[in-house]
């Protein structure tokens, strides 16, 4: 059972976690204080020095009576050892595996990273536990971000759906279709939030449909994504920005893990470049982080700007409209731009040869028709 916790409704009670190190050195400390419930959600999860020290942690959460719940992704996480949670689960901990790979449902993932303690902490960002998430995101480790949450709306929501998903976890309820009528309810015609939740079967992607309401309006948009590869109408509304006398600036991956996602990305700068849109790749290390400020509203959270993040994957983002929160966004973001180079339209036309043009374009195609079509073909199976 979920249960309200008793701290600040103020969005400005909640703080940035500005590097996998700080985020991890959070909610191992969190973990530390744990008295009564451990939610613990990741796609990746690795055997290495990060996932020991947050095995250990919550090992000893559940031997002091914590009840202490773990749902990894089945295709994150897949490489653990067999016996690698017997300690926990002796301790009296679950742990479960979201959709195990299976020829039948493979493309559907949870690629949610969340972690709730005692009902009065929520952790939400891009942080998988794995040892190249542990650095400031320029000497070391890659660059990545998340919010620690003791907003008690965001953390009901947040616990719910952890619960859903924990129960759901086999798929056997038909894609979660049990949670659509949730969500719906949940989206008001006024700006939804904070929680927004998305997948393949629930009521629409929440946080596609909150950004793309704020865009109607915005004045300055700036968007952090390592995976960025928006559809159509979400391109025309950051053009419309910039129509309007607005200004929209995105920090995309300079170095990635996903050479193909980029392939396809920069191939796309150039009807953003012709719409007036400025464009900043990031430099010292991969980009991972997840962040969107439209005006003085803050996203933040698992989802990438992409096809499989809108339409394919769980995931969680939380939209905060709060001026301090907005502020310290606008400072990060204003920090990683002095770590990035600005790509123009001169310097990117130099690099679309015809070979590159054409690696873009299969690569796109691959993206954002081939891995959908074959979703939508498992989706039918599993209805």
């Amino acid at each position: 059972m979920v249960r309200a916790a008793p701290v600040s409704t103020h969005a400005s009670s909640s703080r940035w976690l500005r590097t996998g190190e700080e985020g991890y050195r959070r909610m191992l400390e969190a973990l530390g204080e744990a008295r009564q419930s451990v939610r613990f959600e990741t796609y990746i999860f690795r055997a290495d020095d990060v996932g020991n020290r947050f095995r250990v942690a919550l090992e000893e959460a559940a031997r002091r009576g914590v009840r202490v719940q773990v749902l990894l992704d089945g295709f994150g996480s897949n490489a653990i050892p067999a016996d690698y949670w017997h300690g926990l689960q002796q301790a009296g901990g679950e742990v479960r595996i979201f959709n195990p790979l299976t020829w039948s449902s493979f493309a559907f993932r949870d690629h949610r990273k969340l972690m709730l303690v005692d009902d009065a902490r929520a952790f939400v960002g891009g942080f998988n536990i794995a040892i190249e998430y542990d650095g400031d995101g320029v000497e070391r480790g890659w660059r990545d971000l998340g919010m620690e949450l003791n907003l008690p709306k965001a953390v009901h929501s947040l616990a719910q759906s952890f619960d859903e998903m924990f129960e759901a976890f086999d798929l056997r309820h038909r894609l979660l279709r049990r949670i659509r009528h949730p969500l719906r309810r949940a989206i008001p015609n006024a700006a939804p939030g904070p929680v927004l939740l998305s997948g393949p079967r629930l009521a629409g992607n929440q946080f596609r449909k909150s950004l793309l309401q704020s865009l109607r309006r915005a004045k300055h948009v700036r968007i952090v994504s390592g995976y960025f590869l928006p559809d159509f109408r979400l391109r025309r509304m950051l053009r419309q920005v910039v129509r309007r006398g607005g200004r929209v600036e995105l920090m995309l991956a300079g170095k990635t893990d996903v050479p193909l996602t980029q392939m396809a990305a920069r191939g796309l700068y150039g009807s953003l470049f012709r719409g007036g849109v400025k464009i900043w790749e990031y430099q010292p290390q991969i980009l991972h982080a997840k962040l969107a400020i439209v005006d003085e509203a803050v996203f933040v959270g698992s989802s990438n700007l992409d096809t499989r993040s809108f339409g394919i994957n769980y995931e969680v983002m939380v939209r905060l409209d709060d001026p301090r929160i907005a502020d310290e966004a606008r400072e990060i973001f204003a920090l990683d731009q002095g770590r990035a180079i600005e790509i123009t339209p001169e310097v990117w036309r130099a690099s679309q040869t015809w070979f590159t043009r054409c690696r873009g374009f299969l690569a796109r195609v691959l993206i954002t028709k081939i891995d959908p079509w074959l979703a939508r073909r498992q989706r039918r199976r599993l209805s």
